[in-house]
């Protein structure tokens, strides 16, 4: 049995605020093309599918697309629900998609009873666990919902006595916490809400989605990320699927599936007018850019200069060399007990990075605050 293990497609998700839609749509195209020439029985989707709950019309025709150029390529498709999706709109209709070959588990109580596909060796079985909130699900966390729809799925899979997998949507772990500045938005209020890969003892294969760089937690436990960057946290610069071979024992192998990177994510770091300059900085004209500009003072119009040269500039951040530590303390405590016209050159100080207010200016800002003061007594 030969599985595409892929996740996180987070449809109509944009990239600092750039549609991706389009590239999006290249990518899946690609996917199916990879599904065609690898001979991939089944496909399976591991959550996050949409970026909403509420997917505009072209996001679900990008979803539809996909799904259809999969099943013309000659692959099952599986897939879960992520926190992203909602579990009604997604799992809308599921039982016709089934009679299609397009298996969506969007509802915890249905988990345990799997999606059975068939090789030369038997039955694999293939368990659909929607993203599980724990406060909907009776647990207090993550790791206890997990743990309690793992103990249905094994107990469902030793009284049949095939091969296994799981698909999974949450923070796994094999010891070492996960980093959620992998492109995805915490799924809890007060922190990780983390998974041992423990809780997936007793199966041959899990397909983890929610976080958008690839991982392996184990030979057969593994996130295969996302499709496309979605925001520069996203630092692997490597973006696929996981093909995941089973023989008659279970998992055999696991490898990767390079997808098509339609732009590439760069840093650049310097003052404005070297960057602006340096010829060797064309080789990047085309990638995202997140540039962080080291300059002493604020440069008038940064942004618009930059991209006249870099089209797709996404971030601008500006830290000049030589610049104090961040203060940690909160606003109330920076602000206690000063005057108006402290806080203004205050502010001053902030923006041009250390340079207050001249006298001149000192005493232009003193001469406003004084007629806004005596405009209100006045009202």
């Amino acid at each position: 049995m030969r599985l595409l293990h892929t996740s996180d497609w987070h449809i109509g998700r944009t990239f600092h605020r750039y549609p991706t839609l389009d590239a999006l749509r290249g990518v899946l195209a690609a996917l199916a093309d990879e599904v065609r020439n690898r001979r991939i029985d089944a496909v399976l989707v591991a959550g996050d599918v949409f970026d909403s709950a509420t997917p505009s019309a072209e996001a679900f025709r990008v979803f539809e697309e996909a799904v259809l150029a999969l099943r013309a390529a000659g692959a099952v498709v599986v897939m879960t629900s992520g926190n992203h999706d909602s579990a009604a709109r997604l799992g809308h209709q599921a039982p016709f998609a089934a009679a299609g070959g397009v298996h969506v588990r969007t509802r915890a109580e249905g988990l345990d009873a799997p999606v059975v596909l068939e090789d030369e060796h038997g039955a694999v079985d293939v368990y659909g666990l929607p993203y599980l909130e724990p406060l909907m699900t009776g647990h207090r966390s993550q790791e206890a919902a997990i743990g309690a729809a793992m103990e249905r799925v094994r107990v469902a899979a030793a009284a049949r006595g095939n091969r296994s997998v799981v698909l999974s949507h949450c923070f796994a772990s094999s010891g070492v916490r996960p980093q959620a500045a992998g492109g995805e938005r915490d799924i809890t209020s007060g922190g990780l809400d983390v998974v041992p890969t423990e809780a997936f003892e007793g199966v041959d294969y899990v397909a983890l989605g929610h976080i958008h760089s690839r991982s392996v937690l184990a030979p057969h436990v593994r996130y295969s990320g996302a499709p496309l960057h979605y925001s520069f946290g996203e630092t692997s610069p490597f973006r696929g699927a996981w093909q995941v071979d089973l023989d008659a024992d279970g998992f055999a192998t696991a490898s990767w599936v390079d997808l098509p990177v339609p732009r590439a994510l760069t840093t650049l770091r310097g003052d404005l007018q070297a960057l602006l300059d340096d010829p060797a900085h064309e080789a990047v004209r085309d990638d995202w850019l997140q540039v962080v500009l080291t300059d002493p003072g604020r440069q008038q119009d940064a942004m618009a200069r930059l991209r006249e040269r870099f089209p797709w500039v996404a971030v601008l951040e500006h830290r000049p060399e030589g610049a104090p530590a961040a203060d940690g303390r909160s606003y109330g405590e920076r602000t206690a007990g000063k005057d108006d016209l402290a806080l203004v050159g205050g502010f001053l100080e902030m923006v041009r990075d250390g340079s207050g207010p001249d006298s001149p200016e000192a005493a232009l800002i003193a001469e406003v605050l004084a007629a806004s003061a005596a405009a209100e007594r006045a009202a």
